[in-house]
């Protein structure tokens, strides 16, 4: 490629990523919070199985609270008693 390949390029990342700042922030953000909410399932395990709640740890569940936070808890909650 030449110099001038190699300057469109560079101007088109540029441009591409000025663009799409705010989509990829937002997925930046909910990938942070899945992974909060999947340590969260994994420390909700232990003293779930005591109350007799069995919440999987699984992608949707981490998504779900990502997403919703704890409304979102409720919500595993609650489909959880409902499908009882």
């Amino acid at each position: 490629m030449t110099g001038w390949g190699w300057w469109a390029a560079a101007g088109a990342a540029v441009l591409v990523l000025a663009l799409f700042r705010r989509p990829l922030g937002a997925l930046c953000r909910l990938a942070v919070r899945s992974g909060l909410g999947l340590v969260f399932l994994w420390l909700f395990q232990e003293l779930g199985g005591m109350l007799g709640i069995h919440l999987g740890i699984n992608l949707l569940n981490c998504l779900i609270l990502g997403a919703l936070g704890l409304p979102g808890f409720g919500l595993l909650i609650l489909s959880q008693w409902a499908a009882l």
